[in-house]
């Protein structure tokens, strides 16, 4: 039945023009009937070298925004249409620019993982893989206010050795790993490196061999001699890992941490899409000219 379905989308794919972007976090099938598969950062960059005249985003809401901000001239489907982030919702354009008030000489780095409203309002993106570079790029002196994610942001004001105005927001997935998580998986697993996102709290973060984007993992498990590792992200990454590692082994830091809003889309609802051509993302004009400066000066930078 799978492979039935997949060779339907790739024929209504082909009929209607269009290339197929996932997340890591997606479900497996998804992300194997895939053109592309990558993090925040390498789905951004893909999104800027795309001739297809249809985007079909294998994501949440705000990755498909930033590749309708990104092409204008395109028709961006999501899937599941109400596939959200918890994150991107912890704060809105009049809260950041209640913020930016109090601190007026301040430049906004904004997560990607953010509403186009937010990226509107921000002076540079950032993804899990560059933000420490693209933070580096501003004088020592700078103000700097970091939003949405206080961990991600947290993390970036570490490697610089810097204090950022920093928003209280989260990711629940992995707010959900804690130190004691990793003490019972070296136990389990000794001689494991012990990999997590820097969307992780201080403490996990602190306990970790690595702290990576989930590209960043995959780079670094290609690298290594280790013939197992412990992953602490959104489980959807150990489809790829495994895929591109069939020798060796990998085991979640935590086997519930899933984004619900990552596993909404699946291989129905991705013919579905490119059937009806819904659900199309789009962004008003005036916000996407100003949130397409943010993200096209993170581009530059890295």
């Amino acid at each position: 039945m799978d492979m039935t379905l997949q060779d339907e989308i790739k024929k209504v794919q082909h009929e209607r023009g269009a290339v197929i972007l996932a997340h890591n976090y997606q479900l497996g099938d998804v992300q194997d009937i895939a053109d592309f598969t990558g993090d925040s950062f390498e789905l951004a960059r893909k999104a800027t070298e795309i001739r297809e005249d249809v985007i079909v985003f294998c994501g949440v809401h705000f990755m498909a925004e930033t590749a309708a901000i990104l092409n204008p001239d395109k028709t961006v489907l999501l899937p599941a249409a109400d596939a959200g982030c918890p994150m991107a919702d912890m704060i809105t354009g009049d809260q950041l620019r209640e913020l930016k008030a109090k601190h007026p000489h301040a430049k906004v780095l904004c997560y990607v993982n953010s509403t186009a409203e937010i990226k509107a309002e921000s002076d540079c993106c950032v993804t899990s893989a560059n933000a420490v570079e693209v933070a580096r790029s501003f004088p020592p002196t700078q103000e700097i206010i970091f939003v949405p994610d206080r961990h991600l942001g947290s993390f970036t004001a570490e490697q610089l050795n810097r204090e950022f105005i920093l928003w209280p927001g989260y990711c629940p997935t992995h707010a959900r790993f804690t130190e004691k998580h990793i003490q019972t998986a070296r136990a389990e697993h000794p001689g494991a490196p012990v990999l997590v996102h820097p969307e992780c709290p201080k403490p996990v973060r602190d306990a970790a061999d690595a702290v990576l984007s989930t590209g960043g993992m995959c780079r670094y498990v290609n690298g290594r001699p280790e013939p197992a590792f412990i992953i602490g992200t959104e489980t959807g990454i150990l489809h790829r890992l495994r895929t591109e590692n069939p020798s060796k082994t990998f085991y979640p830091l935590l086997s519930h941490a899933v984004c619900p809003n990552m596993k909404k889309i699946t291989l129905e609802k991705v013919l579905w899409c490119l059937r009806d051509m819904q659900k199309v993302i789009t962004v008003p004009a005036p916000t996407a000219l100003r949130a397409s400066k943010a993200i096209h000066a993170m581009l530059a930078i890295h």
